[in-house]
């Protein structure tokens, strides 16, 4: 089980850092975040519409990763805001081992005179290994820095 726990982690610092050259916003993710509370967010574009939203969080003695395909991201009608939806795959890495799948739909507003985004989002979990579980208190608060 160690093994599979270094290889997956191994496997998305190398999608994390290929990732990282096409970076659109960096920032920080407060709430539940895979049972932690805090996490380093990033937003990756994959084009005009559609992008990969990952996180890196801390906390309860593990490191947990998500990294979520938006299909989905667009604005809502006559305002500034955009919505988004998505879904990836989960791990936390600790004593603890768990993989899974997580869904996401939130909104964001990006300010025009300073480059800051802030989102809401709902993120549930359906854990498939080690133990089979659902948690539905995934929401969270994203300020991310806008770098393009």
């Amino acid at each position: 089980m160690k093994f599979l726990k270094v290889v997956s982690l191994v496997l998305f610092l190398g999608l994390f850092a290929t990732l990282e050259s096409q970076a659109q916003e960096v920032g920080i993710r407060f709430g539940n975040v895979n049972g932690n509370n805090v996490a380093v967010d990033g937003v990756f574009a994959l084009g005009e519409f559609s992008r990969v939203h990952a996180d890196v969080s801390f906390g309860n003695d593990g490191v947990g990763i998500d990294a979520l395909w938006n299909p989905v991201y667009d604005d809502i009608s006559s305002s500034d805001f955009k919505w988004y939806a998505g879904f990836g795959p989960s791990l936390f890495l600790s004593d603890n081992f768990k993989f899974g799948v997580a869904g996401e739909i939130g909104a964001e507003y990006p300010f025009s005179e300073v480059p800051i985004t802030i989102g809401l989002d709902w993120r549930p979990y359906f854990i498939i290994v080690e133990e089979t579980s659902f948690d539905a208190g995934g929401f969270g608060l994203n300020i991310r820095w806008r770098l393009n």
